[in-house]
């Protein structure tokens, strides 16, 4: 049972792909040249210990339907393969709960799709109604809250890294003094690459 992660009959829970660190670090370096456009220290930069590909955002839950969602995944997720991610450029946007989020975008491939398509199901069969209006899988390098003065530069970096990822995790995101702390509820690892 997850119970013990968490603070009551509610958690806030997303999916996303576990990466490798040395693209944790090429995209450290990416979001510290981003700063010089945080003039005012706006921005909530996430620590690269924890970036990670967000498949899926599914918000607050309640326990139950959370260890729905971790049976099912244990069950469907290990037929998966690893996967090659390529990121290939840096944009923002705003999210659904209204921050703007800054963030490598990936390039589309069928793999990434079929993966984000199984996880939506899986939270949809358990019941979920999850909006996906706009939403693309992303790593999340910053946060910016409405009102924010954040100027944007002309042209955003362009990047060309790649990352193999090999589990998919199901995480709790509880908002720290620091920004959100990410619990991992449940990591199901992915099939090598043959």
């Amino acid at each position: 049972m997850i119970d013990s992660l968490v603070d009551g009959p509610f958690i806030r829970t997303f999916f996303a792909l576990r990466l490798r660190n040395p693209i944790a670090r090429q995209l450290a370096s990416y979001a510290d040249s981003l700063a010089l456009y945080d003039k005012k220290v706006e921005v909530q930069w996430v620590d690269s210990d924890n970036y990670h590909l967000t498949l899926c955002f599914l918000g607050d839950i309640a326990i139950n339907k959370v260890d729905e969602i971790a049976a099912a995944s244990k069950l469907l997720l290990p037929e998966k393969v690893s996967l090659n991610i390529h990121l290939e450029e840096i944009e923002s946007y705003r999210s659904a709960s209204d921050w703007t989020l800054l963030v490598a975008k990936t390039s589309t491939s069928p793999e990434l799709a079929d993966l984000h398509s199984l996880v939506l199901s899986i939270a949809e069969n358990a019941g979920l109604d999850i909006d996906q209006h706009g939403f693309k899988p992303h790593i999340t390098l910053g946060r910016l809250a409405q009102g924010h003065s954040f100027v944007t530069p002309e042209q955003w970096p362009k990047i060309d890294l790649y990352s193999l990822a090999d589990a998919v995790v199901l995480f709790q995101s509880k908002l720290g003094e620091r920004g959100s702390v990410y619990t991992p509820l449940v990591t199901v690892e992915l099939q090598d690459i043959a």
